[in-house]
């Protein structure tokens, strides 16, 4: 199981994460849209999502393959718009354990995991716990981000 959150302009962005028939996966609707700053918001938006799994979607085609689903709730219209100023974190849940994994940007645009961020949380933890642990992951960096902005 995989979920997505992003954080941008002080907004967190969970959307829905569905797995396609070919096996990839992909942000849909619903998405949920909170302050990051608003700590009960934001672990109740992680652990909908959560709760949400990873519905399954016929894979897209090339020609049909949608716009990524949170550019219309951030309001801009392209993904490297999108990509400035923003945060990303991955959730994987694989028999039972959590890793949180905060992204870095990559040279030729895109995401990878940061190997200095990724936490592998205690096995047979619950939904509560990962949310509270992805908010913090998420306010912290806002914090950090903050701080480099206004020095």
């Amino acid at each position: 199981m995989v979920w997505h959150t992003y954080l941008r302009n002080r907004t967190a962005f969970i959307p829905t994460v569905a797995q396609t028939d070919a096996g990839f996966y992909l942000d849909v609707d619903p998405v949920g849209v909170v302050s990051a700053t608003d700590t009960e918001a934001l672990q109740h938006a992680v652990k909908q999502a959560i709760g949400r799994g990873n519905p399954k979607v016929p894979t897209p085609t090339r020609a049909a393959f949608p716009k990524p689903v949170v550019l219309k709730y951030a309001k801009v219209k392209s993904w490297p718009a999108f990509e400035r100023g923003c945060l990303y974190w991955t959730i994987v849940e694989k028999d039972g354990v959590y890793h949180v994994k905060q992204g870095r940007k990559r040279s030729d645009r895109g995401w990878e995991d940061d190997p200095k961020r990724v936490e592998a949380l205690p096995a047979g933890i619950g939904i509560d716990e990962v949310a509270q642990r992805v908010a913090s992951s998420v306010q912290t960096a806002l914090e950090a981000h903050e701080d480099s902005r206004s020095k």
